[in-house]
């Protein structure tokens, strides 16, 4: 390789990519079952190494076996500059040392010089959730649309209810299938990053929430007949597989009624869900397991959300606090 990297013309791309990170991207998709967005991801942030590391070295005959430590750092300055997040530098940092250590393996390189650079350090953050009462009320005013019986206010209930029972990713639930829900036995299939697959218990109040959907879902179907999508669990009034955006709409939609100035979202139901169990005693590697976490350290932020309201709570009730 001491010629420049050779690149070849991609259809997922506008911009080709050197052949090694076409090759590297194969791997991701066909041998280790990453999921398309995290390929599409890789994709982009090692087209831009790519970018930066023709302009670093100035001429066309760089190789990756020549890159360097202080080009790496070089790269993660640009990402600075350019007003990216630590996490996401973060993120682009794992991408190049992945791509490093399959390269490593397969003998194109020697070294790994994304190893010598150390990540951003992340801020921890305390994850946005609703309270006891805020999870009541949430659940009391969209029962009280679903009482109406039409078939959004009643679909509607059922999302919010098995978001907050299981704790899943908006893109999990939105893309379950009728296979993967068992509400004879309570539980749910989910596939969560990187394919895996979770079993996670539903709850009493959202099988309830998810039969009364169900009996409004087969009406929709009849009515629409062969057009309407048979295997998805959430569909729109058009029959189709229900989208993100219009999750995202519905849910966020009664977040802004319980607390505008919060900016809940979607995942602050995830946030609620593992919040609630730790505050009640559950384990943490079991909470662990219902998140799908591949980490416990992930997990474990939940754990200072629980300190910090014990703190709020001692400090309001103790005399000398």
């Amino acid at each position: 390789m001491d010629s420049g990297p050779k690149t070849e013309p991609t259809e997922d791309a506008p911009a080709p990519v050197p052949a090694e990170v076409s090759d590297f991207l194969t791997h991701l998709a066909k041998e280790r079952d990453v999921s398309p967005n995290t390929v599409k991801a890789y994709r982009r942030d090692l087209a831009e190494l790519c970018e930066f590391l023709g302009g670093y070295y100035g001429t066309g005959s760089w190789s990756w076996q020549g890159v360097d430590r202080l080009a790496m750092r070089g790269f993660l300055a640009r990402l600075a500059r350019r007003g990216l997040s630590k996490r996401s530098m973060t993120r682009t940092l794992s991408a190049v040392r992945s791509f490093y250590r399959w390269m490593h393996r397969n003998e194109l390189v020697e070294a790994n010089p994304a190893r010598a650079v150390g990540a951003p350090r992340l801020e921890r953050y305390l994850p946005g959730y609703l309270d006891r009462a805020q999870i009541d009320l949430l659940f009391q005013t969209a029962e009280v649309r679903a009482w109406e019986g039409h078939f959004v206010d009643v679909r509607n209930l059922a999302i919010l209810e098995l978001f907050y029972s299981t704790g899943m990713r908006l893109s999990e639930l939105q893309g379950l299938s009728r296979s993967d829900m068992d509400l004879v036995s309570q539980q749910v299939k989910v596939r969560g990053k990187g394919r895996k697959e979770r079993i996670v218990p539903i709850g009493d109040a959202a099988t309830l929430a998810l039969r009364n959907y169900e009996a409004k879902r087969d009406e929709l179907i009849r009515s629409i007949g062969a057009p309407a999508d048979r295997m998805a669990v959430f569909l729109s009034r058009t029959g189709r597989r229900i989208g993100v955006r219009a999750v995202q709409k519905a849910v966020t939609g009664f977040l802004r009624e319980i607390d505008e100035e919060a900016g809940l979202s979607v995942h602050s139901l995830r946030h609620t869900f593992a919040t609630h169990l730790l505050d009640a005693g559950a384990d943490l590697r079991a909470v662990q397991e219902l998140l799908g976490h591949a980490s416990i350290s992930t997990t474990q932020i939940y754990t200072h959300t629980s300190v910090e309201r014990l703190k709020k709570v001692y400090q309001k009730s103790h005399p000398r606090a």
